[in-house]
């Protein structure tokens, strides 16, 4: 054996070592895919992220999952479905991310939800709410789709018991967008309405950009409605009330939670968004963790009120990486199977979570998460009346 050949040998072999080496420490890759930019609801995809990424930074902080750290790979769908998809496409096939986070907007989350099945990669909703998008494709089919956010029908289900149960509720009216997130909760207003013996006297439509729904109101008030339950976004319910101004017509409102969002806030002015009553997971009423992730992430944030979506998304990407390590690898099977069946509790800032999936339920929160909101000076603070003391867990069921 020459000097030569041997001296080639060891470098090969130390090449070999630091290829080995370098794949053990390669990153464990997350995505975000998601609006960051395009509709009413972009500002809840930032927080999102920055919910993401300081999970990413204290896991990475006590050593990471696995001996590696991770990292975070973010796509902005600009609210578009066929970009939403395309997304999905880039991250799992070319940055080969283990599981994506988001996205922003329900209708683009029920356009790609075949692909995390087609391609067995974990799919986490913390921010999209549409009850359809954590259903499997059929009964008893795989389903990698789980979420750590609200749901629309059990949203929905609140509403439809308060105003059932509120004494001065006469009439109801149904107001919703005409995107698939409007359409959705239509679907699921209809279909509990019904289930609770509640039915509508008028249903009326508007389009996300509307900013005068007058007609739609007037109709409303020829029909004497006295509630009406609006889902929509941000913007347009804020357009919505301002409408209400315009003829001086306000029923008690209800809608979904989309009036958190700043862009209802803005749209609609500090005294009339006073008006709706609408859910969320927290309010300025925080737990100490919660405060400690806002202040944390507040300065970052464009929108203090989507600090919600940043909570959501923190534990969401927490019980990943709980899932990664109880499953020993990155393998989409393997993945979803230790995150329906977790071991372990998670600790995180909404909750501790205690096998928050199983084989048939992927919605981590539940309706006892929930807290009604409303809008006071400028805040989001819990709202309680006489109706909101008496609805029990029960008067959520669907």
């Amino acid at each position: 054996m020459t000097p030569h050949y041997t001296a080639l040998k060891a470098a090969l072999l130390g090449s070999a070592l630091a290829l080995s080496s370098a794949a053990y420490a390669q990153e464990i890759k997350i995505g975000f895919n998601g609006d960051l930019s395009a509709s009413p609801s972009a500002q809840s995809g930032q927080a999102g992220v920055l919910g993401i990424q300081a999970a990413i930074d204290d896991i990475n902080a006590a050593g990471g999952i696995l001996g590696r750290k991770l990292a975070l790979v973010v796509r902005d769908d600009l609210s578009q479905p066929p970009k939403s998809i395309q997304n999905m496409s880039d991250l799992i096939d070319n940055e080969k991310v283990v599981a994506v986070l988001g996205p922003t907007n329900s209708g683009n989350a029920l356009a790609w939800k075949h692909i995390p099945n087609q391609k067995k990669n974990p799919s986490i909703g913390c921010i999209g709410s549409a009850t359809d998008i954590t259903k499997p494709a059929s009964p008893g089919a795989e389903n990698y789709m789980y979420r750590v956010s609200m749901v629309d029908r059990a949203q929905v289900a609140g509403l439809i018991a308060y105003a059932k149960k509120n004494p001065a509720t006469k009439n109801v009216g149904f107001l919703v967008e005409t995107t698939g997130y409007g359409q959705g909760g239509l679907k699921d207003l209809q279909e509990l309405a019904e289930a609770k013996g509640l039915k509508p006297v008028a249903i009326e439509k508007f389009g996300v950009n509307d900013t005068d729904m007058t007609s739609q109101l007037n109709k409303m008030k020829a029909a004497g409605v006295d509630t009406v339950l609006v889902w929509a976004q941000g913007t347009p319910i804020g357009q919505l009330v301002r409408s209400m101004e315009k003829i001086n017509y306000f029923p008690v409102t209800l809608t979904s939670w989309s009036s958190d969002n700043a862009s209802f806030f803005d749209t609609a002015g500090k005294t009339l968004a006073e008006k709706p009553i609408f859910m969320r997971t927290i309010t300025e009423d925080r737990t100490p963790k919660q405060q400690q992730l806002y202040d944390r992430l507040a300065p970052k944030m464009a929108s203090k009120s989507a600090f919600s979506f940043a909570a959501h998304c923190y534990d969401a990407l927490m019980i990943t990486a709980a899932a990664i390590k109880q499953a020993g690898s990155t393998e989409g099977p393997k993945m979803r199977e230790a995150l329906e069946s977790l071991q372990a509790p998670v600790e995180g800032i909404m909750k501790t979570y205690n096998k928050p999936f199983s084989a048939t339920e992927h919605e981590a929160l539940t309706a006892a998460d929930y807290r009604w909101t409303h809008w006071k000076d400028g805040k989001l603070v819990t709202y309680s009346d006489d109706v909101v003391k008496t609805l029990q867990p029960s008067d959520f069921a669907q």
